[in-house]
């Protein structure tokens, strides 16, 4: 059992950075690619930026390319979400989620572990 638990998030104006991070605990994270979704109200989960075990490999939402940098610190047990250029669409709460297998994916289905979510609101 591995659990993640995201913090960062926040209240900011648009044109705002923010780094998200989510810490892993339980079984090692060793090998697990991890990922970052989001969910608006009223919207289903979306893909944001996943990361492989070695972070030789990452994979970003067109929407968010440019502006969004997934990285990892292995001995440290944690993923990041640096999100720069923050605009009001970017406003949902953020996922962060662990998957066995070896290769970064959009679908949501391969990860096997989830966190709470942490709140970001984007104003205008």
């Amino acid at each position: 059992q591995v659990q993640l638990v995201e913090s960062g998030g926040g209240l900011v104006q648009a044109g705002d950075s923010l780094r998200l991070s989510c810490a892993a605990s339980g079984r090692t994270f060793s090998g697990y690619s991890m990922g970052w979704f989001r969910q608006a109200p009223g919207k289903e989960r979306e893909f944001v930026a996943a990361i492989t075990w070695s972070g030789d490999s990452t994979a970003y939402r067109n929407s968010v390319k440019g502006r969004f940098a997934i990285s990892r610190v292995n001995a440290k047990d944690t993923v990041y979400l640096q999100m720069n250029s923050l605009k009001p669409e970017d406003t949902a709460v953020y996922y962060c989620a662990a998957s066995r297998a070896p290769y970064t994916s959009a679908a949501a289905n391969v990860y096997d572990y989830w966190g709470q979510g942490t709140q970001v609101t984007v104003s205008s």
